[in-house]
């Protein structure tokens, strides 16, 4: 019985990603349009379309129909079915271990900051690098919109695999790892601080796991935008990669920059996540590494409230 418990975790986290994914996946939406506006290395995307995330949400609505805002849904249920199962999983069961071996917590039952944090990191940091292709998917089809019936997901695989290869799947594998070591790390000690801190006030209810998912997601926020920001850029066509090779054709669902048209190339626009932070902000100022923020930390909140809510009942239930 106890092998079957240690699998709990891994279930109550991919069950717990997905619903809070499905909740809040029109605000992520908006979140990725805003980021990737405004590369005036790349004039496919240099217009300003969208001038805040309540602008954007109604303009790709007006013109591009509801289904637009969950253009991606699938492979970012697909990305929380591996992702999140991984990521918690891993995180809970490696807390386990230390708990075990004495490294977590000291004398006073305190846990060990730096331990919680050692074993967050690694577990955002491989759950997001194995689920980097459904990742590039969700990214790829966000950022042409259209609602799902234009661009879906096997036919948005089938041309990146064409054109390519089987490296344009883990196209920003680098930025996409560091980005989830960084959330996975302030994140989920934050929030196993704030609850453990607030078990006199609240106890273990909703009240507790909704401030201290709230708390949570504001430091990952902070900490995760400009990463985020480069990760999209390097995700999206143009970009080049993370150390993975940039695409030779561009695909026919993204229209390419004019530049590109009729060349039979696709340019490289960065040659890593530093040229893309550094050519970021030397073209749009330091503030571009923070676009989308906004949207970004009105997006983690609920899905953090969500996620936990959902995650701390299951453990209760079952």
């Amino acid at each position: 019985m106890g092998e079957i418990r240690d699998w709990r975790p891994f279930v109550y986290g991919g069950v717990a990603s997905i619903t809070a994914e499905f909740g809040t996946f029109p605000i992520d939406t908006t979140k990725t349009r805003l980021q990737i506006q405004g590369q005036k290395i790349d004039q496919s995307f240099a217009e300003l379309r969208y001038r805040g995330m309540t602008d954007a949400f109604i303009k790709i609505s007006k013109q591009e129909g509801i289904n637009a805002l969950y253009s991606g849904i699938w492979p970012a249920v697909l990305r929380q079915a591996t992702y999140g199962t991984i990521k918690f999983g891993t995180y809970y069961t490696l807390k386990k271990v230390a708990t075990e071996r004495g490294w977590l917590l000291d004398k006073a039952g305190n846990e060990n900051l730096w331990c919680n944090a050692g074993c967050a990191t690694v577990a955002g940091a491989v759950s997001s690098a194995i689920a980097n292709p459904t990742d590039v998917l969700k990214v790829r089809m966000q950022v042409s919109g259209k609602g799902t019936n234009n661009a879906g997901l096997v036919r948005c695989f089938k041309e990146i695999y064409v054109y390519e290869g089987v490296r344009g799947l883990w196209r920003g594998v680098g930025p996409t790892a560091q980005r989830a070591a960084v959330i996975a790390a302030v994140e989920l000690p934050v929030y196993d601080f704030c609850k453990l801190h607030l078990m006199e006030t609240f106890g273990d209810q909703v009240a507790n796991h909704f401030i201290s998912s709230f708390i949570a997601s504001l430091g990952s926020a902070v900490a995760s935008t400009p990463i985020d920001v480069i990760r999209l850029q390097l995700h999206n066509p143009g970009g080049g990669g993370g150390g993975v090779g940039a695409a030779t054709v561009p695909p026919p669902s993204v229209t390419p920059p004019p530049s590109t048209v009729g060349s039979g190339h696709h340019h490289k626009f960065y040659t890593g996540s530093l040229d893309c932070a550094i050519q970021t902000v030397r073209n749009e100022g330091f503030r571009a590494l923070y676009k989308g923020f906004v949207p970004t930390w009105v997006r983690m909140g609920p899905w953090n409230i969500i996620f936990f809510i959902t995650y701390e009942q299951l453990k209760q239930m079952y």
